[in-house]
């Protein structure tokens, strides 16, 4: 990969994982960017500090959002994964 479709890749990562960072804050969670180039969201439970860390992929054409247990869910579901990962850290 050559290094501008890696910083390609880099800006559509994080844009996808911004996109989910709105919408989990819309279901009273906290999040942060984390990892190299922030390329992880934590989305946390202020109140109690359970967490979760998700990643943005590409997968075949498109994307898909990865975390722990064996959440994986396209990038174009974003409320959905929001929501999920809500009743995860409930």
């Amino acid at each position: 990969m050559s290094v501008v479709g890696g910083r390609e890749t880099s800006q559509v990562r994080r844009r996808h994982l911004a996109a989910l960072a709105y919408e989990v804050e819309a279901r009273g969670l906290a999040w942060r960017f984390a990892g190299p180039g922030e390329s992880v969201l934590t989305v946390l439970v202020p109140r109690t500090s359970r967490q979760v860390m998700v990643v943005a992929t590409p997968v075949g054409d498109g994307w898909s959002y990865l975390w722990p247990g064996g959440g994986i869910a396209d990038v174009t579901d974003v409320p959905h994964v929001a929501d999920q990962l809500a009743r995860l850290l409930g």
